[in-house]
């Protein structure tokens, strides 16, 4: 029997104003949106949802997420914990993208396309990126061309550290095969076939990345440089990088009030991009969700964080604050990433056809409502399914 969903009277943003819209939902899919649309008359039940004085938005595509935790580096006490389902989806993200990064040792691929499979079955839609910071790749068949060609989630490789004191120091021609087995994977496997690089803040910054694009023919949108905010010298240079067709990864949770003394507030850098005019359409926004950071103590010690999902909607509400426009800031959440990573449009947007994944945002431009294929995930901020061993 199909589930049939009926949302009105939304205020729709499919990322772009729609103003105000019905939207009808069938088992998993968006079926129609329009003006007015009467409730179908079905041997199934049709529930019927008011968005009276709401607005209805895209759900989330955040792509770069550590599903099987991170950190690490101070021992094996300052790993992370893994993600719940919950965690995912009160941030109002439907879809997460998995990576690894400093530990490709006590971790593993092969966890990590485990707890991919397994977050898809408790009800989110998720992918994963194959290998981690180090460089030879660890990968699942050998070869991360093969990965990505032979296992449905694997979407790319990453995060390969750049400009990190924790990278395997790589030498251009290494990052130019790695690049190479992205884009030939992806193109055998309909996939977009991306690599995502952890960027540190040696004072190289990207420059490799440049040079690669001077002296190949490999095309910029397979290069996605994350953390790109961390520091002033690196943010100039993904500007200049979103200029030529690359796209760059903010993280919305590298932020002053989360331990970061010299880096650019996200939502701000959203903004500056808009004014300075750097193309949106490349620019994408992850949180490094259950990522680690060290916050320095005035001792000389070091206090350790976990960085939240939440953080993602937290810093598209304050650039909203800060005169971005809604359908700019809600589409470096959903669309580009979608479009970055091949996921368009059955991810980000909510056109009748796609995935049924959709947030609805309170009068104070809070999630409230998350649907995610059409199931209902979140209501009144409260996560209505939970994880498989998450407790009250």
């Amino acid at each position: 029997m199909s589930r049939v969903l009926l949302i009105k009277n939304a205020n729709l943003y499919d990322p772009d104003p729609k103003g105000i819209r019905d939207i009808l939902i069938v088992d998993e899919k968006v079926f129609s949106v329009a003006e007015h649309i009467d409730p179908p008359e079905l041997s199934a039940p049709v529930e019927v949802v008011s968005a009276d004085g709401k607005m209805v938005i895209p759900g989330y595509v955040d792509q770069h997420v550590h599903v099987i935790g991170g950190g690490g580096e101070a021992g094996p006490y300052s790993r992370t914990p893994e993600v719940f389902l919950s965690d995912v989806t009160t941030a109002g993200v439907t879809t997460v993208i998995g990576v690894l990064g400093t530990d490709g040792t006590g971790r593993h691929p092969e966890s990590l396309l485990a707890k991919v499979r397994g977050l898809e079955t408790e009800g989110i839609s998720a992918y994963m990126l194959t290998a981690s910071y180090e460089i030879p790749l660890r990968t699942m068949t050998g070869d991360a061309r093969r990965d990505i060609i032979l296992i449905d989630k694997v979407l790319g490789i990453g995060e390969i550290a750049l400009s990190d004191h924790r990278s395997s120091q790589p030498t251009k021609d290494e990052l130019k095969r790695i690049l190479t087995q992205a884009r030939l994977g992806g193109m055998l496997s309909a996939k977009a076939g991306v690599v995502q690089f952890h960027m540190g803040i040696g004072k190289n910054g990207i420059q490799m990345l440049f040079d690669i694009l001077d002296e190949t023919e490999i095309p910029a949108r397979h290069m996605i440089p994350t953390h790109v905010n961390r520091a002033p010298h690196l943010f100039e240079q993904a500007k200049e990088l979103a200029r030529r067709g690359g796209y760059i990864d903010i993280t919305s949770g590298i932020r002053e009030q989360d331990g970061f003394t010299n880096c650019i507030k996200p939502s701000e850098a959203i903004r500056i991009c808009m004014e300075e005019g750097v193309p949106m359409e490349q620019i994408t926004m992850s949180s490094d969700g259950n990522g680690s950071m060290s916050v320095p103590l005035p001792d000389g010690g070091a206090k350790l964080l976990v960085t939240r999902l939440s953080s993602l909607h937290e810093e598209v509400r304050d650039a909203v604050k800060a005169g971005v426009p809604v359908e700019k800031a809600i589409r470096i959440c959903g669309e580009n990433p979608a479009r970055a990573n091949g996921l368009f449009p059955k991810k980000g947007c909510i056109r009748p056809g796609s995935d049924a994944d959709l947030v609805i945002l309170d009068e104070e431009f809070l999630v409230d409502t998350v649907f995610v294929r059409g199931q209902k995930m979140v209501e009144y901020g409260k996560a209505l399914v939970k994880g498989t061993f998450e407790t009250d």
